[in-house]
């Protein structure tokens, strides 16, 4: 019988943790971070709470003034937008227009920063498939894969092929992007990854069961590596179908556990 993780009751003095997103029911963040809190003997716990875009701005100014919340973990679709309602961004923020974490700072304002594609590369690697001198390829230019696409080209891959379908949001990504790496930054016309070792679904499209393949498989070389950033399921169809053709999978969960660490320091978890 598998042993439960450990806990941390709920008290008065307990610090609180929220992660934003709509849909909520599928982050892994409480999962993740609250063993860690019962591990570290910290009075604190992470929640979910379910933030439509039309209210993002209102929760969050209200979430900035409960005084024993200390961070706010954020996914889809809110990473872009919720930049613009930190008083401070990291370099990272301001290179890929997106953050997935906010912190309380000491007097009182708010950063954001976004590990989001530091702990997709770590994952990555982890798991074997080191990027460096690969020609990757990536779906989805939102706050996730904003992140991802830069993490790539810091982690050394020799070519990065770039689709969204909001033209004006690949466009403005990949002007970012080629403005730190010149010349290793390509904008496709839609989602053909014909000569990618690395195929990256960093797309909502997966979260339900009857959602279409973000990118089609048939044109992927044999061998390669093919990514997905959701979490829940963890067998989406993309995976599923790409290693049904012989192709490697990398889960979404690996992208959530390399963060563990910077997400440690960056709350100075100890």
């Amino acid at each position: 019988m598998t042993p439960r993780p450990p806990v941390m009751p709920i008290q008065g003095t307990t610090r609180l943790y929220a992660v934003l997103g709509d849909p909520v029911a599928q982050v892994q963040a409480p999962a993740l971070m609250n063993p860690v809190f019962a591990e570290l003997g910290i009075d604190a716990v992470v929640v979910p709470v379910h933030a439509p875009p039309e209210h993002l701005e209102q929760i969050v100014r209200g979430l900035q003034r409960v005084q024993n919340l200390d961070g706010m973990f954020v996914t889809v679709p809110h990473k872009a937008a919720v930049r613009h309602l930190a008083d401070r961004c990291g370099t990272t923020v301001d290179i890929v227009g997106s953050a997935n974490v906010l912190r309380r700072e000491a007097d009182g304002g708010w950063l954001a920063e976004n590990f989001d594609g530091s702990g997709f590369v770590t994952g990555l690697a982890g798991a074997g498939h080191e990027p460096k001198g690969s020609r990757a390829a990536l779906v989805g230019a939102g706050g996730a894969g904003s992140a991802i696409a830069a993490a790539l080209l810091e982690a050394g891959v020799e070519r990065l092929s770039l689709y969204d379908t909001d033209t004006a949001k690949l466009t403005a990504l990949a002007a970012r992007l080629e403005a730190h790496w010149p010349g290793r930054v390509h904008v496709l016309s839609g989602p053909h990854l014909a000569d990618a070792d690395l195929a990256v679904n960093a797309t909502p499209l997966g979260l339900r069961a009857d959602d279409p393949l973000p990118f089609p498989l048939d044109s992927l070389p044999p061998g390669g590596v093919v990514a997905d950033i959701i979490m829940k399921p963890r067998e989406t169809r993309l995976l599923r179908e790409a290693a049904a053709r012989g192709h490697r999978i990398h889960h979404g969960i690996h992208m959530l556990e390399g963060q563990l660490n910077s997400y440690r320091a960056f709350f100075g978890l100890r």
